[in-house]
């Protein structure tokens, strides 16, 4: 759409005069608050990373994961361009507006097991649920270890030196 000027020039309409002559005419596009239009879908690795982070901030919380899995993520993250796991000892279900999640945990020594795993469901449900707004329905919790204090952390020497 162009206005013709008195000089006989054309122009193009200004954005205000374009939204009234729009809405006057009633060609709206879309049509309601932009944020519903779409879905967006969270992965299940999403979540698990968030609770992986959120657990492991925790005081009380040494590891995640069992003995078995700690060996192996030790052994990966010691490969060249490997990472440390952060869903080590996490496992989540997600659906469209819900999750639920299974951790695994190895606590300190001399720590309530019973005030770390209430620190770890209060900061994982906090966490979860503000990043993805997603509504957690439970968190399950199970301490597969206890760190004494004079217990070596279960990783491979290494070879090389």
């Amino acid at each position: 759409m162009t206005d013709r000027t008195e000089g006989g020039s054309v122009r193009a309409p200004d954005s205000e005069n374009l939204l009234e002559t729009t809405s006057r005419r009633g060609t709206r596009r879309g049509g309601g608050d932009p944020s519903t239009r779409g879905r967006t879908t969270i992965a299940d690795g999403v979540v698990e990373k968030i609770a992986g982070l959120a657990a492991r901030d925790v005081l009380g919380v040494h590891a995640m994961g069992s003995g078995l899995s700690r060996t192996f993520g030790a052994v990966r993250d010691r490969v060249p361009g490997g990472s440390k796991s952060v869903t080590r000892g996490v496992k989540a279900e997600v659906g469209e507006v819900q999750t639920a999640l299974d951790l695994e945990i190895v606590v300190d020594y001399g720590v309530s097991i019973g005030d770390v795993a209430r620190a770890v469901r209060e900061n994982v449900v906090a966490a979860v649920e503000r990043m993805t707004g997603l509504e957690v329905v439970e968190v399950n919790i199970a301490v597969s270890d206890v760190k004494l204090p004079d217990e070596e952390d279960e990783e491979p020497e290494t070879r090389l030196q």
